[in-house]
């Protein structure tokens, strides 16, 4: 009773902040890959506070639910650059202005379906926005492998969250969005 209680006082709290004006009229797309759910839950987060397009990205071949399997096999993928292949795709890719890239770190970097996606499209001219769950290696280097993959867009300042904080994380988010002036 207590956890619902403190969790219908955190969404009450995120609901009440004043909101803010994006910038201009850009269109935003919030696009993740979520192995565990704590990217997705971020990114749902943002996606309500920007008013912004959302995308799950999504491999063709599931990763393993068992925790020790899939940390190998991101492990391997990461080691020989793999580039699984996707279920899916953005419609109308080229209409957006801002992408929010949202990955799980794994092995210090993105997460190899995300830098699937980053390659697959042109973002030249486009702002890439990163956000991290993380264990405790917040962004490793994720954001120079980000931006070797995308040399061409301009990035904004990213969020790291600790995985064990996705949930009590949205007044975070929405600070985060507030610097960067891209509330709805």
């Amino acid at each position: 009773m207590t956890n619902k209680i403190i969790l219908i006082m955190m969404l009450l709290t995120c609901l009440s902040i004043p909101a803010q004006k994006k910038r201009i009229d850009e269109k935003i797309l919030v696009v993740y890959f979520s192995h565990s759910g704590n990217t997705r839950t971020v990114a749902e987060q943002i996606t309500r506070s920007t008013g912004a397009d959302l995308f799950e990205i999504q491999p063709q071949e599931a990763y393993p639910t068992d925790y020790h399997s899939v940390v190998e096999q991101a492990k391997k993928e990461i080691n020989n650059n793999h580039r699984p292949a996707l279920k899916n795709d953005v419609q109308d890719f080229d209409k957006y202005d801002i992408i929010f890239v949202g990955s799980p770190n794994w092995w210090s970097t993105i997460a190899p379906p995300v830098t699937t996606f980053l390659e697959r499209h042109d973002f030249s001219g486009k702002t890439i926005v990163p956000f991290m769950t993380h264990g405790g290696g917040r962004f490793g280097h994720s954001i120079s492998d980000m931006k070797k993959l995308c040399p061409d867009a301009s990035f904004l300042e990213g969020l790291a969250i600790r995985d064990s904080y996705v949930n009590d994380n949205c007044q975070d988010v929405v600070k985060w969005l507030q610097t960067l002036k891209l509330l709805k």
